[in-house]
């Protein structure tokens, strides 16, 4: 059974830095491409970045890039997103889900999901 666990949200002042994690079981990440995707109160859920098989990233959202990086690390299973100078319309719900090989730009071509790790931006 395919399972993703996202962890490391919490409270962060404006201009800080978090690193979530995306832990996958059931299945290895070498056959997976992982997108980051978030969804803040009253908005639609929308894409971050995705990291594929290959390497290839895709960053989805303008407002983070040269902000947040995707990186994985496979001996682990687990996909980073490291997230810098943090701005409070940063403040969602952050999600990990996973696709075959290739990032989409669709959500509902991502299979497996994440439960979602808060991350809050605030003074």
């Amino acid at each position: 059974q395919l399972q993703l666990v996202e962890s490391g949200g919490g409270l962060v002042q404006p201009g800080g830095s978090l690193r979530l994690s995306c832990a996958a079981s059931g299945f290895t990440l070498d056959y997976y491409a992982i997108g980051w995707f978030r969804q803040a109160p009253g908005k639609e859920r929308e894409g971050v970045s995705c990291l594929s098989t290959s390497g290839v990233i895709i960053n989805y959202a303008d407002s983070v890039k040269g902000r947040f990086t995707i990186s994985r690390d496979n001996a682990k299973n687990t996909v980073y997103l490291q997230m810098n100078s943090l701005k409070p319309e940063d403040t969602a719900v952050y999600y990990c889900a996973a696709r075959r090989y290739y990032c989409s730009v669709y959500t509902a071509e991502f299979g497996s999901w994440g439960q979602g790790t808060q991350v809050t931006v605030s003074s």
